[in-house]
């Protein structure tokens, strides 16, 4: 590895907590300057000005956008790490061409997002949300329940890594039938059947999107996607907003293509667009499925101790690129 630098700033650009006194604590026990960007996620513009200012080694993102012009402009740069596991707000191939590290914590969230899907398909097949809103409303109608039986329902899974196999494995004590989708098809897991996307669809009567946003699963599941699943179905998104063509779902809700859309994120959050507001079929939480007490400290301490780490001359714990001119940390995925 590169030596250990001489203590540096590293810039937080933004943040989804009350504070910044995880990180700081981590990195300025280590003998570095932590700077702080607003906690809302700014503008490309902004980020790479407050780049320009304070010329960090080391950058930590949550949300914020970390273009190629943030990345080129701080000739101290040596590390991006990501408060979180998806990449599609860093320019990483802009990072790799530089020399500069890209991780984040892939783990750090597994059982919190796999019991959000959980709990959204159960929501939805025993009408929690929907009836809370009725009673609060003033009506008490129990004969208008139109309930599921879990046990009874096929469940396709698109992608099956890390969280994908920790929904599949609390969905099936339900007694859920199991499919999955994967570029890596699941080839150990018991009770689970490794099928095509357009076989899962067919298929399934809840369709659960664990999958990263690539421009080659950019609007993943659209129209014609949603025209292959059985009528009446459950479309859950716990990843990117990304991933699913929302016009093409309020339609599907409107038509009963969809019975309902149990959705994490968006495409164009925090904006939630007023037609899916306006279907009594939809279920919006506002990204919040990473999170609980333990997961957010977790997720902060370790993305900060990847700065320290590499700033120290030390390889990454979970790198995500091979930077040109360094060797390969032991957690890169090519």
């Amino acid at each position: 590895m590169t030596p250990p630098s001489r203590p540096g700033t590293v810039l937080l650009t933004d943040y989804a907590w009350p504070d910044d006194s995880v990180e700081r604590s981590v990195v300025e026990q280590a003998g570095h300057t932590l700077v702080t960007g607003p906690a809302e996620p700014a503008s490309a513009e902004t980020i790479e000005e407050l780049v320009a200012e304070h010329r960090p080694a080391g950058i930590l993102t949550c949300w914020a956008p970390v273009t190629a012009a943030a990345i080129g402009v701080s000739p101290d740069l040596r590390i991006v790490a990501r408060l979180g596991v998806g990449l599609d707000n860093i320019a990483v191939q802009a990072a790799t061409e530089r020399g500069v590290w890209v991780t984040n914590v892939p783990d750090y969230c597994v059982e919190e997002v796999s019991d959000h899907a959980v709990g959204m398909v159960l929501a939805w097949t025993r009408g929690l949300a929907f009836f809370d809103r009725e009673v609060r409303a003033g009506r008490w109608d129990p004969a208008s329940a139109r309930l599921r039986r879990l046990s009874t329902l096929t469940c396709g899974i698109v992608g099956f890594g890390r969280i994908g196999r920790a929904t599949a494995a609390k969905l099936g004590a339900f007694g859920c039938r199991i499919l999955a989708h994967d570029p890596h098809p699941p080839a150990d897991v018991p009770a689970v059947a490794a099928v095509g996307l357009e076989e899962l669809l067919r298929r399934s009567d809840v369709v659960i999107l664990h999958a990263p946003l690539t421009p080659a699963t950019h609007h993943l599941v659209g129209a014609g996607e949603l025209a292959l699943m059985k009528p009446g179905g459950l479309l859950v998104n716990v990843s990117r907003g990304g991933l699913v063509d929302t016009d093409a779902v309020v339609k599907a809700l409107e038509s009963g293509q969809l019975a309902g859309a149990a959705f994490d994120v968006l495409e164009t959050e925090p904006h939630v667009p007023a037609a899916l507001l306006d279907q009594p079929g939809a279920l919006l939480t506002p990204h919040v499925a990473f999170s609980s007490d333990a997961s957010v400290t977790e997720l902060r301490r370790r993305a900060a101790e990847e700065v320290v780490r590499i700033l120290a001359g030390e390889a990454p714990a979970h790198a995500r690129n091979s930077p040109r001119g360094l060797p390969a940390g032991p957690g890169e995925t090519r």
